[in-house]
């Protein structure tokens, strides 16, 4: 069983905030071992979507991204720092995740372009959304990674 929670960074707890930031150092830092700076000044304007499994004492963050809207420099909604942690993975999360929040933004910004910038590996994953490659594939912290976009 799994609880979305759809939240304006203003909305978020203290706990979900400090969720959000471990969840992503185990995962893009520890586990892909990526050193880069996560604390980015974007999390304060962005729209955070966790998912929360059951779990004692308390619920236990499975995966989680952020959506950032349009401003002056960038016009398109972009999705990032995509995450399952591990022990959620192989459970078709992602997909859920991915599929809710693309009913979101669809819902509330409808004729926006979206973008995200995908690890190369998961351009068949993001693909299946309608996401069509933008750039070539880069290295960016040691990763192949590529910018994809669906209108």
């Amino acid at each position: 069983m799994i609880e979305w929670r759809w939240k304006a960074f203003d909305d978020l707890t203290p706990a979900e905030v400090y969720d959000m930031l471990a969840a992503r150092s185990a995962v893009f830092v520890v586990e892909q071992n990526c050193l880069y700076g996560d604390i980015d000044g974007l999390d304060t304007e962005a729209w955070h979507l966790f998912a929360y499994g059951q779990s004692e004492p308390r619920a236990k963050l499975a995966g989680y991204l952020r959506v950032l809207l349009p401003d002056e420099s960038e016009t398109d909604i972009r999705i990032g720092r995509v995450l399952t942690t591990a022990d959620f993975r192989g459970q078709g999360l992602g997909t859920q995740m991915l599929e809710r929040a693309l009913g979101h933004i669809a819902t509330q910004w409808p004729t926006t372009p979206i973008r995200l910038h995908a690890q190369a590996h998961l351009q068949p994953f993001y693909g299946a959304f309608g996401f069509e490659a933008i750039s070539d594939i880069h290295e960016e912290d040691g990763i192949p990674h590529v910018w994809m976009r669906s209108a």
